[in-house]
């Protein structure tokens, strides 16, 4: 990547909202497992491990990311389905199995779809709660989002 790209990047990653993060989390354990099953399927098999590999350091840090003081049951929940993940990509890349990989993805896709519809809840609760102050924590669901 370039000086420019890297900027850029390192741009949004810092003015990025918390919820923000976690969408782009998401998209890239989804497009390093996308691009790493494809190469598992073309034979490139150090460009997969290097991309897999990737995709698992993303799910280990949304798994880090989990904050168990502000709900722990759903941390576990979110915790035990995050291992899940990385075993199944671990296991994709082992066995050069695209079979796993594609479990993985399946879920990673669903949890990005969840996320996009919670984060446009939230939107819609900002616009429209009276007496809400920008900067005040949002509660979704046992979930606390900084604004």
């Amino acid at each position: 990547m370039g000086t420019t790209t890297n900027e850029y990047l390192r741009n949004a990653v810092m003015t990025a909202s918390p919820e923000q993060l976690q969408l782009m989390l998401y998209e890239g354990a989804i497009r390093f497992a996308s691009q790493g099953r494809d190469a598992v399927l073309a034979r490139r098999y150090e460009d997969s491990y290097n991309l897999l590999t990737r995709a698992q350091r993303i799910v280990l840090e949304l798994q880090h990311g989990l904050r168990r003081e502000v709900s722990p049951e759903l941390c576990d929940n979110m915790s035990a389905l995050y291992t899940f993940i990385y075993r199944k990509l671990v296991e994709g890349c082992v066995n050069k199995d695209v079979g796993r990989i594609d479990e993985a993805l399946r879920i990673l896709r669903y949890q990005h779809r969840t996320w996009v519809m919670l984060m446009d809840k939230l939107r819609e609760e900002r616009c429209g709660e009276p007496g809400r102050h920008a900067g005040q924590p949002l509660e979704a669901g046992g979930l606390v989002l900084e604004a």
